[in-house]
């Protein structure tokens, strides 16, 4: 949460807080999995998701800077990885320095609300020092959440994604 007074123009309501976390509960493939079938062909953790014993995601921070400020807006996605990729992450994944292991070409395996499929958007998984989650960095293309992570936001535009995805009362 950042400090900062803002009134929603939806509502009219006044907050002291802005959010700035913003996360997808499980990778847009999981949730095509119907309900009744997901006990037998995936595994869902906090960290990671397998599915059908060949697909493998990771679950990591998209952050993106906050113009101004030392603030960052974050999205907690899924991030699909190769096996081996997905067997090396597994074998240091518990190591203190496994940020030392270099970072992991992926895709990104969710979908942000606000955006244009954000889907297989290519990424780079870089893992960071335990408890803090990886770190997902997307390839510098011209899709407007890419470029929003390589030239930040606006707290106008933080304000804008808040009352789009804010519960409403």
């Amino acid at each position: 949460m950042l400090r900062y007074t803002w009134t929603c123009s939806c509502c009219g309501k006044q907050f002291d807080d802005l959010p700035l976390d913003w996360s997808t509960d499980a990778p847009a493939h999981y949730e095509a999995i119907p309900e009744s079938e997901r006990p037998s062909r995936a595994t869902l953790t906090g960290n990671f998701c397998t599915i059908d014993d060949e697909a493998f995601y990771i679950r990591g921070l998209l952050e993106i800077p906050i113009l101004g400020r030392t603030d960052r807006l974050a999205f907690g996605v899924w991030c699909s990885l190769s096996r081996a990729s997905m067997e090396t992450v597994s074998q240091v994944w518990e190591k203190p320095d496994r940020e030392n292991a270099g970072y992991f070409f992926g895709w990104l395996g969710s979908q942000l609300p606000l955006y244009p499929d954000t889907r297989r958007l290519k990424t780079h998984v870089h893992l960071r020092a335990p408890p803090m989650a990886p770190f997902v960095e997307l390839e510098p293309t011209d899709h407007p959440l890419a470029v929003e992570q390589r030239n930040g936001v606006t707290v106008e535009r933080v304000i804008e994604i808040a009352e789009a995805l804010l519960p409403r009362h």
